[in-house]
């Protein structure tokens, strides 16, 4: 407790400093060009493009000698890093989001190396650990680890003993570790609560002002955070904290084809197949705690898969559409987005209403997730920024990226109603 009094009182003076007000800065958009990074075999980037050779050292300087944030693309979303390994840089996260002190931060490393660098002396990695790095990493895993407090700030992980720790594979995010030698601590570049931004379009949007350097590196390729796994438990089972990138499915198959150290590790996912009140309440990793993906408008989630609880009664669009009108009776016209999957059997029932305007967002079809998982947040902020007076988000199978994705919208959504589909 009076190390979050201290992480809390840290970041209440930096919102106090004009160096970090949110109005501080003119913010730069600087292009990269992913293709032209590649990396050798100790992890070191060669970067080809004078022009995103530039860009990276800028922010690089930003992040190291200014001790500012730097918003920079990932394959997951764009973050918002800070130097790890410096507990007033790392605050400014807090203090340009507006994030709970109680709300860790995951550290971003270049190479398996810069991971060792951080880890306590003579610490051995689970054979877990080993396998699900050799496949995942560089990639959207993150996996926890014991911190040693000499290394890493507390305010890096809450007062938490275990830090998360991933090897982004974004090219741009992987060079500026690496340039700026120093492992990054970043959560999505977005104001707390808020849909994480995809594209840097989206972080100009909200933090726009508030952060000296957005490195454009074009949109991200998997669009949802990484998937949280805690291996440290005694049993050896892997844990996974938040759903995300790695589909379950695929960390359990990898684990049963390549472990060779006796019992393959159950996979266990958190609130499907186990419950810790304690994580809930004092978060060892992100998106556990607070409510979290919400755009400025209400969303709504339609359950077209799973079936009502007892007491509950399944409706028509019909019935969905005419609930709307009259709790929105404000709204005149009445503007409702709508995202669904290509292939949803509900949309005709709904968009067939002239009365009201439609804004369609097309995810995946319902065989391809990854699609959905890539699309959903810009889903979110591009309703968000055309006026809609609500957002419908239609249910997906929980496989998958698609049990990512649900996490996701449960927790953007305000409320929850089961539809009827055509047979």
């Amino acid at each position: 407790m009076n190390t979050l009094k201290r992480c809390l009182a840290t970041i209440s003076r930096l919102w106090r400093r004009p160096s970090v007000s949110p109005l501080a800065f003119t913010t730069q958009v600087l292009k990269c060009d992913p293709s032209s990074i590649s990396f050798d075999a100790d992890g070191v980037p060669l970067i080809k493009s004078p022009e995103t050779l530039a860009a990276i050292q800028s922010a690089s300087r930003h992040l190291t000698e200014d001790l500012q944030t730097v918003v920079f693309p990932t394959e997951t979303v764009y973050g918002l890093g800070a130097l790890a390994f410096h507990a007033s840089a790392s605050a400014r996260i807090f203090a340009t989001k507006g994030r709970p002190p109680d709300n860790p931060l995951i550290v971003h490393v270049s190479s398996q190396r810069m991971l060792l660098s951080l880890l306590p002396a003579g610490y051995t990695l689970p054979s877990a650990y080993r396998v699900l790095i050799d496949h995942f990493w560089p990639g959207p895993l993150t996996l926890l680890f014991p911190r040693d407090p000499i290394k890493i700030p507390s305010i890096i992980t809450a007062g938490q003993p275990t830090v998360a720790i991933r090897i982004p594979s974004h090219p741009v995010a992987r060079a500026l570790i690496a340039v700026s030698n120093s492992p990054l601590a970043a959560p999505s570049a977005n104001s707390s609560g808020k849909p994480s931004p995809t594209r840097a379009e989206h972080v100009l949007g909200d933090l726009g002002g508030k952060v000296g350097i957005v490195l454009d590196g074009g949109p991200c390729d998997v669009g949802l955070e990484s998937t949280v796994v805690d291996g440290l438990h005694e049993d050896g089972n892997i844990r996974v904290l938040r759903p995300g990138g790695v589909p379950v499915e695929d960390i359990e198959r990898v684990l049963i084809q390549n472990f060779e150290q006796g019992k393959v590790p159950k996979v266990l996912v958190h609130r499907r197949d186990f419950l810790d009140e304690d994580i809930e309440r004092a978060p060892t990793t992100p998106g556990m705690k607070y409510r979290h993906y919400s755009p400025s408008v209400p969303v709504k989630l339609l359950r077209t898969i799973s079936k009502p609880p007892h007491g509950e009664e399944a409706i028509t669009p019909l019935d969905l559409l005419n609930s709307l009108k009259r709790s929105l009776t404000s709204c005149s016209p009445l503007k409702i987005g709508l995202m669904t999957p290509s292939d949803s059997s509900i949309v005709q029932g709904l968009v067939n209403d002239t009365e009201v305007q439609w804004y369609q967002y097309m995810l995946g079809s319902l065989a391809e997730p990854a699609v959905t998982a890539q699309r959903l947040f810009d889903g979110f902020l591009t309703l968000e920024k055309a006026g809609v007076d609500i957002i419908l988000v239609e249910e997906v199978s929980e496989d998958r990226e698609g049990l990512a994705i649900m996490n996701r919208v449960k927790k953007a959504a305000g409320e929850a109603c089961w539809i009827m589909t055509p047979v």
